[in-house]
């Protein structure tokens, strides 16, 4: 019935698409069509139609065409291949990322090869190092807390490698760079609780000198001025993200602290994905109830923020949006025909979901 679908609709003959890999031969036959104008059709080329080009797209589409990738990329003198280096596969928001990166990337025939850096700066240049050695085309690179000296990258880049920054960025380097703005979502969550009533608001943060970090504390602080409430600094808490028993005693020890303040804080408001969701488990723990006794909010893409316990009031990130820019940004270095001395910093809006975790 499909098959009679798409013939009625193109009148075009049909393959036998269960059974057969699919060719730009078969294709060509199929649609009376040479093969050089099926494969500039495909390759979006201006000498060819709109209207054949959609007809060549549907029914590769329909036929499951893929590319010969090693094919392609042997002819370009190129391996059709992408790095990318994040901090860790652990992360949903990170998750949500590599899936917009993946869409993007096989969209364009490209394959991604994935390494996670696990918060080092020295395994980040391990990972750097397999990928060169393995000639991918370009990297994507989100660095690792640790990571200070971008020298490394530099090198890479001027060796002829394009790069690009995604979700934490640097001015160490001169390159395209997609990230969220991360000062509004700190800013808006903060005036989200004040909004609510909540005076004395805390802050959880991570040890780094991360430009996320340090975003999210000026927009924190900058909500607080704007409002005329005055900032202390003893509300300000930092944790060791480095691996999860770190950062869960550093965590237990901040709310511990928090709790012992002679005024202590009616709300909280956590940096990160992992101690959003920590925090929220520790307190519940401890016996503290939440919002009653401290609110809650933190920046988390996880699915389950309205499951848990009270549900969990969020600022999102455009997660899947930034790794597609990303990749889209990347692969335009690498095709570009000429060297590219121009970049683009893009940051993509945040959205602060309100749920239980902040209500009085």
């Amino acid at each position: 019935m499909a098959d009679k679908l798409f013939n009625d609709t193109f009148d075009l003959p049909d393959i036998n698409h269960m059974n057969k890999i699919v060719t730009l031969k078969d294709i060509a036959k199929a649609l009376n069509l040479s093969i050089s104008t099926i494969s500039k059709a495909l390759n979006d080329s201006y000498e060819i139609s709109e209207d054949t080009k959609k007809k060549v797209l549907s029914y590769a589409k329909y036929h499951h065409y893929s590319p010969n990738r090693m094919a392609k990329g042997l002819k370009e003198g190129k391996s059709r291949s992408i790095g990318v280096v994040v901090c860790s596969l652990e992360n949903n928001f990170v998750a949500q990322m590599l899936d917009g990166i993946d869409s993007y990337s096989s969209n364009k025939s490209y394959q991604i090869i994935i390494m996670q850096s696990k918060e080092s700066a020295q395994q980040e240049i391990a990972c750097l190092d397999l990928l060169y050695a393995g000639g991918v085309d370009g990297i994507l690179i989100s660095p690792a807390s640790q990571t200070v000296d971008f020298s490394y990258l530099v090198t890479l880049q001027k060796a002829g490698l394009p790069v690009v920054l995604f979700d934490r960025l640097s001015d160490h380097i001169d390159t395209h760079k997609v990230g969220a703005d991360n000062f509004r979502g700190a800013y808006d969550a903060t005036v989200h609780l004040i909004d609510n009533g909540y005076k004395n608001i805390a802050h959880l943060n991570t040890n780094t000198i991360l430009s996320i970090a340090t975003e999210r504390l000026n927009g924190y602080k900058q909500a607080l001025y704007d409002r005329n409430i005055t900032y202390r600094p003893e509300l300000l808490r930092s944790c060791d993200y480095s691996n999860p028993k770190k950062l869960h005693q550093d965590l237990e020890a901040a709310i511990h602290y928090y709790m012992s303040l002679e005024v202590r804080p009616d709300a909280i408001f956590t940096a990160t994905d992992q101690i959003s969701t920590r925090c929220l488990a520790l307190l519940n723990k401890m016996g503290y109830h939440v919002p009653g006794d401290v609110a809650l909010i933190g920046f988390t893409n996880t699915d389950l923020a309205d499951a848990l316990n009270p549900a969990l009031s969020t600022v999102n990130q455009p997660a899947f949006e930034m790794g597609q820019i990303a990749a889209s940004k990347l692969i335009s270095l690498i095709e570009a025909k000429i060297p590219v001395t121009e970049f683009e910093t893009i940051m993509l809006e945040t959205k602060v979901n309100v749920r239980a975790s902040t209500q009085k």
